[in-house]
């Protein structure tokens, strides 16, 4: 009876799966200011070229450098469970399995593409990164990464996170980062946000608007994303590629594969080597879903249409589903699943029906965690425990069916460092927050014109 299932290091992916390949083209991503598709040379101020490469490459793998795998050995491959305690607690007939990246140095999925990143630039023979975090994964592996690479780091913490969580602001300053609650008064974009509202509890999209301004405002300087570009998807595949070597080992394959979504970058990650399966006609029947909160519910309530990544329009205007660029989501929990938008390319495999979306509130979230720590004996990340939840609710609907389905989802991080979020839990002061329709309607309306 096999519980923890491990592939050899040597079996650890020695390339992405570059799911384009295999999609019917995408839409462009438009300049802001032209309204025309983005050049290679747009992007060349803020990202590395062969970063940019990446983002449009044609290829269906691309090689990991051996220098990256050396890294990434540190924690990959990252085991697969099988959650038979969580199994016979709901006494369902169906298999549960996820993927655990709470093992790597930072706790989370983040640094698969942290360190690849660092690493291109370190080459390209930038001095510094400048980057947004919501809760702190991100900011935490980047920190990690630029400091095996010799590079400097600054991180904008959305504010209301950089409350909740101070030990993640910590784990950066250990790693050498510089991190600062955003909106800060150090770049145009944060005076501006202040200005209207000096108590905003901040937004990924406000973050992302500073750091992008800081690294096109200095020359050492270059912007790096930890989810929704192309690029960051393609780095993360390294989790979905492992899940299916390691299942075929006890010769399963999913019927269900599922992860939370905030900007897309662990469930493409989990997700996109049985997307391709899926599109390839292989494995049709795969229920691929991707959960998010009903406070911020971009991919459920969100238009698919063409808007910026971040609130002051620096950046270029993506296809995405999203609920607006200026979109303030509450102060959830769950911070790093508070985004306006989505992955361009999850948004368009949402909406040619490849993948779906669901969306809970945060208590019953909360609930699920805590039924999968006193069964499984892990305390997940509040963002991990949207898609704990899903994977329950599939187990239990398995139990009226009597169908023994195999499900697997990636638990992303560990909640270590958000035992505030559980207080607030047991102290019954979360709040079960759905974002009025109405100001969703207002927001949509404000967004850009394309075409």
């Amino acid at each position: 009876m096999q519980t923890k299932i491990l592939l050899p290091e040597e079996q650890m992916p020695k390339r992405w799966y570059n799911i384009l390949a295999d999609m019917p083209p995408m839409d462009p991503a438009l300049h802001p200011k032209t309204g025309k598709p983005v050049t290679p040379e747009d992007l060349s101020p803020i990202f590395p070229m062969e970063l940019i490469r990446q983002e449009v490459a044609a290829d269906r793998f691309i090689d990991i450098p051996e220098e990256v795998r050396e890294i990434l050995a540190l924690w990959r491959p990252s085991p697969l469970f099988r959650a038979r305690r969580l199994e016979k607690h709901l006494k369902t007939p169906a298999k549960i399995f996820y993927k655990w990246e709470g093992v790597s140095p930072a706790g989370s999925h983040k640094p698969n593409t942290a360190v690849p990143q660092a690493y291109y630039n370190m080459k390209a023979g930038i001095e510094r990164l400048a980057t947004e975090t919501g809760a702190g994964q991100w900011g935490s592996a980047l920190a990690f990464a630029t400091q095996l690479f010799g590079l400097e780091c600054t991180v904008y913490m959305v504010r209301s996170s950089y409350a909740q969580k101070p030990y993640r602001k910590s784990m950066m300053q250990v790693w050498g980062a510089e991190c600062l609650p955003s909106p800060t008064d150090r770049t145009n974009s944060g005076r501006q946000v202040l200005q209207g509202d000096p108590e905003t509890p901040g937004s990924l999209g406000i973050a992302i608007s500073e750091a992008v301004e800081d690294a096109a405002t200095h020359s050492n300087t270059n912007y790096s994303l930890g989810s929704v570009l192309n690029h960051v998807c393609l780095h993360q595949t390294v989790i979905g590629l492992e899940a299916r070597e390691q299942l075929a080992m006890v010769e399963e394959y999913p019927d269900v594969v599922i992860g939370c979504v905030g900007g897309g970058s662990n469930f493409a990650g989990i997700s996109f080597p049985f997307a391709g399966d899926k599109i390839k006609g292989t494995k049709p029947g795969t229920d691929i879903v991707g959960v998010e909160p009903s406070a911020c519910p971009s991919l459920t309530k969100g238009l698919f249409a063409y808007d910026y990544g971040d609130v002051a329009g620096l950046t270029p205007l993506l296809k995405m589903f999203t609920l607006g660029h200026d979109f303030v989501p509450p102060a959830i929990h769950a911070g790093g699943l508070r985004y306006h938008g989505d992955s361009p390319i999850v948004s368009r495999l949402v909406h040619d029906g490849v993948m779906r979306a669901v969306s809970y509130y945060q208590n019953e979230v909360f609930e699920a965690a805590q039924t999968f720590a006193r069964t499984e004996g892990l305390i997940v990340a509040p963002e991990s425990a949207h898609a704990v939840k899903a994977a329950i609710d599939m187990a239990l609907e398995c139990r009226k069916t009597g169908e023994a389905k195999t499900i697997l989802f990636n638990n992303s991080g560990h909640g270590d460092f958000d035992m505030s979020s559980y207080d607030a839990f047991y102290q019954g002061k979360l709040v079960d927050y759905e974002y009025p329709a109405e100001l969703i309607r207002q927001s949509l309306a404000r967004l850009p014109k394309v075409g």
